[in-house]
C-alpha cells in the first residue's frame, strides 16, 4: 500500500510540474514586481495613473512629442503618453520590467507608439526628446540636471515627488497628497548681445531667472520661457526668441517694430 500511495505520490508532482511549465510556456505565469522591490538605484514604487495623468497634462503631451520616461518601471507613463499619440520610449534598467512593459503595450495595442529600452539612464541618449517624466531619487534628478540642461530649450519636464534643486520648477501640482513638478528648458542667455541701433544686453541667468541692462539702463519684468524672452527697457516692451547665438523679435511702447540682437560675448 506504502509503495502504491508513492507512485501515485510521485504521478502527481510529476503532472503538477508539466502543468507548470505549461503554463509558464502559455504566458500564465508572467512576471509580477511587488511595491519596494529593490532596484539599481531606487525602488519600484509606481507612480499613480490620475498622477501620470497630471504630469502628461503639465507638458501638454501631444501626438507631436517624443517623450521619454527615465526609469519607465512597468511602463504605464510610456503607455499612457502612446495613447495620447506621442512617441514614448521608456528607459528602464530591469530586463523583467522591461518584458512586463512590452507585454502590457502589446495588450493596451500601443507598440506602434510604445518603445521600451533596456538600458542606464545615464548612459542613454534622450536628446531628442521634447519631454521627459521622471520618478527618481533627488540625488539621481540633480545628477541629470546638467544633461537635461543642455537640451533643445523649450523640452519640457515633470517629476513626481522629487525636484531639481536650485532650479525652481515653474509649475507645482498637487493629485490625492501626492506632488508633481514641471518645467521647461530655458536658452542660454547669460553674456553680452548687440542690439542693434540700441546697444549692448547684458545679461545674467539662474536657471530660467534673468536679469539684466539695455544701453546701461536696466531691464524689468525680465522672464524666460524656453526659448522665449521678453522684457521691458526704456519704455519699451521687448519679445523675442533666441535662436542659439542670435534672438529675433517685435518692440512695442515708445516705439514699436522688430528687433534682433547678436551674442558678442
Amino acid at each position: 500500500m506504502v509503495s502504491l500511495w508513492k507512485k501515485f505520490a510521485v504521478a502527481l508532482f510529476a503532472m503538477a510540474l508539466a502543468f507548470t511549465a505549461a503554463a509558464q510556456q502559455h504566458g500564465d505565469k508572467e512576471y509580477q514586481p511587488s511595491v519596494g522591490q529593490e532596484g539599481r538605484d531606487v525602488i519600484w514604487v509606481p507612480t499613480p495613473n490620475e498622477l501620470i495623468a497630471k504630469m502628461l497634462d503639465m507638458t501638454k503631451v501631444t501626438a507631436n512629442d517624443i517623450v521619454y520616461d527615465l526609469g519607465s518601471g512597468d511602463g504605464r507613463t510610456v503607455i499612457a503618453a502612446a495613447k495620447r499619440g506621442a512617441q514614448a520610449v521608456g528607459v528602464e534598467f530591469n530586463p523583467d520590467m522591461v518584458a512586463l512593459s512590452n507585454r502590457s503595450a502589446k495588450r493596451e495595442g500601443v507598440t506602434d507608439k510604445a518603445r521600451f529600452i533596456q538600458g542606464d539612464i545615464f548612459q542613454t541618449d534622450f536628446s531628442k526628446a521634447t519631454v521627459i517624466t521622471l520618478y527618481l531619487l533627488p540625488s539621481l534628478n540633480l545628477k541629470l540636471r546638467p544633461t537635461i540642461l543642455d537640451m533643445r530649450p523649450g523640452t519640457r519636464v515633470a517629476s513626481h515627488a522629487f525636484n531639481m534643486g536650485e532650479w525652481e520648477p515653474d509649475e507645482t501640482a498637487q493629485v490625492d497628497g501626492r506632488t508633481a513638478y514641471y518645467w521647461m528648458v530655458p536658452a542660454k542667455v547669460a553674456g553680452t548681445w548687440r542690439v542693434e541701433g540700441v546697444g549692448d544686453l547684458a545679461l545674467k541667468q539662474e536657471f530660467q531667472k534673468i536679469q539684466g541692462t539695455l544701453g546701461g539702463k536696466p531691464i524689468i519684468n525680465a522672464t524666460l520661457r524656453g526659448e522665449t524672452i521678453a522684457f521691458a527697457a526704456d519704455g519699451r516692451n521687448y519679445s523675442g526668441r533666441v535662436n542659439g547665438d542670435r534672438i529675433e523679435g517685435s518692440v512695442s511702447g515708445a516705439a514699436s517694430g522688430k528687433w534682433t540682437a547678436a551674442r558678442t560675448r
